[in-house]
Formats: structure tokens, C-alpha cells, sequence
């Protein structure tokens, strides 16, 4: 009399076992290359603004310009227009944060020297300090890095203070901690003191904020 076990044991399909054997290191091999990925890049944050000209189209032409310097844009954030924040200047800006992934290779100066290269491509001056620009473009973090050189200085010393970086970023990327306040940006937000206004930016309602250079 034959067991139970003996009656009721499939017949082995050997096609189906190539089957999960190729799935299963088909799934290995791409958690191996996304492991490989990720460890050769690093993820950074950039603030762009804009508020002289076509500002839309200037952050347009910024973002284009992120991918020509070779970083791989991942996200970008809505489009706020925001009230200019210690800058004496009648006219709104339109800001949004771009999360990218940057080559080991590359350091946080040598994205910084790529950026400003994008910035007087854009038209914006040399001594372009709190006044209306065409461009303006910001390294916010670079993955956990703390840096304070003549150049740059990282995290940026006022992201946290400042709500038109702090809405779009935390649209994009609420979790990510501040490393030296070791806090979330939906934290930094939630509690951020600034009280200037920013809001949603509508293409279709022309602002009366928007000067032409």
C-alpha cells in the first residue's frame, strides 16, 4: 500500500523549476546592480529660484541645465512663488527643489563651481547678492555631508529657515533628516517660524509680482 505522501506528490516540472531558478537570480541581479547604483552615486538637493524675466522658463532652462553638468535628475517639486526673503526687491520669486544623483566622482565644490557656471549662463550677474536674478541656484544637501569652506557651506546655513526651501522639499522628500539638526524637513517645516508667503504657483493666473527684465 502506497503512502499518502506518495499519492498525493506532484510530478516534477522541470520547466518550471528552471523558471524560478532563472526568477530568482534575475531578482538577485537586479538588487546587486541597484546596490552597485546606489553605492556609486550620491543624492544631493538643489533650491532653484527665479524672479527677473520669464521665471517659469528660467527654471526650465536651470533644470536642463542640471542634466547637461551630468547630474541625473530624479524629482522635482511643484513650482512656489514666494515672497522675496531679506531681499529688497518688489518682485515674487518662483522657487522649486530638485532631488539629483551625483557621481562619487564629483565633489560638493566642484557641483557648487557647476551651478554658478549655470547661473551666469543664465544671465545672472556677478555681484547678483540679494538682488532680482534670472537665476539662482543653491546646494541644499549633499547626502550627510558637513562642510564650511569660502565657497560653500553645507547643509545650506538657512534652509531651515526659510520657507519657500522648506515647502517644496518637503514635497519631494518630507523624511530626509537635516544632518546637523537631525531633524525631518516635514518637521522643520511644521515648525519653521517664517511667515512669508508662499503658495502654489498657477501658470495660468499671470502674477502682477512678476517684472520683466
Amino acid at each position: 500500500m502506497k503512502r499518502a505522501s506518495q499519492l498525493i506528490r506532484r510530478p516534477i516540472n522541470r520547466d518550471e523549476d528552471s523558471a524560478f531558478s532563472l526568477t530568482t537570480a534575475t531578482v538577485s541581479s537586479i538588487y546587486y546592480l541597484k546596490t552597485i547604483v546606489e553605492t556609486e552615486f550620491t543624492t544631493a538637493y538643489i533650491g532653484l529660484g527665479s524672479n527677473l524675466g520669464d521665471r517659469a522658463g528660467n527654471l526650465l532652462l536651470a533644470v536642463r541645465g542640471l542634466m547637461e553638468a551630468s547630474f541625473d535628475v530624479c524629482k522635482l517639486s511643484a513650482i512656489y512663488e514666494t515672497e522675496p526673503w531679506q531681499i529688497d526687491c518688489e518682485s515674487w520669486f518662483l522657487n522649486m527643489v530638485a532631488e539629483v544623483r551625483v557621481s562619487h566622482q564629483i565633489s560638493p565644490s566642484q557641483m557648487m563651481a557647476r551651478l554658478m557656471r549655470i547661473e551666469y549662463l543664465l544671465g545672472r550677474g556677478e555681484n547678483a547678492r540679494k538682488t532680482p536674478r534670472t537665476a539662482d541656484l543653491d546646494i541644499l544637501l549633499f547626502a550627510d555631508a558637513v562642510i564650511k569652506t569660502k565657497l560653500l557651506i553645507l547643509p545650506h546655513p538657512r534652509m531651515h529657515l526659510r520657507k519657500f526651501v522648506l515647502c517644496p522639499m518637503s514635497e519631494i522628500a518630507p523624511d530626509v533628516i537635516h544632518p546637523k539638526l537631525d531633524r525631518t524637513i516635514a518637521d522643520l517645516l511644521a515648525n519653521c517660524a517664517d511667515r512669508t508667503q508662499v503658495k502654489r504657483w498657477n501658470p495660468y493666473n499671470r502674477s502682477h509680482h512678476e517684472k520683466i527684465a
